[in-house]
Parts: C-alpha cells; sequence; structure tokens
C-alpha cells in the first residue's frame, strides 16, 4: 500500500483503523482499542474502530471532533506543514513525539507496540520534514 498521509500527519496507511487494515484483520480492531488505551489513555470499542482516513470524500472517520482537519480544508492545504502558522494550537493537541511518548510511560515500549501503535502517529518528525523538503 502507498503511504497515505492525513491532514495532520498521521500515516494512514499504518494505521490498524484505516478501512483496508480493518478489511484484512478485523482482529486488528480489538488489539488497536487496547495498545490506544495503554499509550494514549484512551478506548474506542473494538467494533467502532475502522477510518476511511481524512482525505476521503464523505469519510467515516474516528475522531469526528478533530479540529485539524476541517482547519487544513479551509485553508485549501494537503496537510499542517503547508500552513503558515505551524505548529498551530490545534495542531500541538494531535502532536505524537515518541521520544516524549516514551518518558510518561511507566516501562520500556516494545518495538512491535511502537510500530503497531505509535509510529502511524508520528506526526511531528514527519510534518517537520515536509516543511524542510518544500
Amino acid at each position: 500500500m502507498d503511504e497515505i498521509l492525513s491532514r495532520c500527519g498521521f500515516r494512514c496507511d499504518l494505521c490498524l483503523a484505516y478501512r483496508p487494515n480493518v478489511e484484512a484483520n478485523l482482529a486488528g480492531r480489538q488489539v488497536l482499542s487496547d495498545g490506544w488505551h495503554k499509550y494514549f489513555g484512551f478506548r474506542i470499542p473494538a467494533e467502532q474502530i475502522i477510518c476511511d482516513g481524512c482525505m476521503a470524500e464523505n469519510a467515516h472517520l474516528i475522531d469526528k471532533s478533530c479540529p485539524v482537519r476541517p482547519c487544513v480544508m479551509e485553508r485549501g492545504l494537503a496537510n499542517c506543514s503547508q500552513c503558515p502558522d505551524c505548529p498551530c494550537a490545534q495542531l500541538t493537541e494531535r502532536l505524537v513525539v515518541y521520544e516524549e511518548l516514551a518518558t510518561r510511560t511507566p516501562f520500556p515500549i516494545p518495538s512491535e507496540d511502537r510500530t503497531r501503535f505509535i509510529a502511524p502517529y508520528e506526526n511531528k518528525r514527519r510534518l517537520d520534514q515536509l516543511r524542510r523538503s518544500s
């Protein structure tokens, strides 16, 4: 699957909630629900986990209250890296930096957990790279 970047810099193609990934592995939804709870402190019931990605038209989204998507769309941008106000308060709420998460987690993070539950959402570094390259 090609790389699919969300408005805030998440990697949809790596996310277990992304519709093609759910359809390929239904059991991944419970795994993801548990992982999000373990590392980010929220739980979404497994049966509710499916997302088309915020780049899709009429998308089914997990986070219906995301403030980033409508902002980026109103500005006519592909993602936050193109915004002169980046990082704004809305994006800052959504930034994921592995090193910061690791310091808040009271146990070592196994590499498999980082791959499944953290890497898809490590958006700060990704957005910074995009800003530098454009």
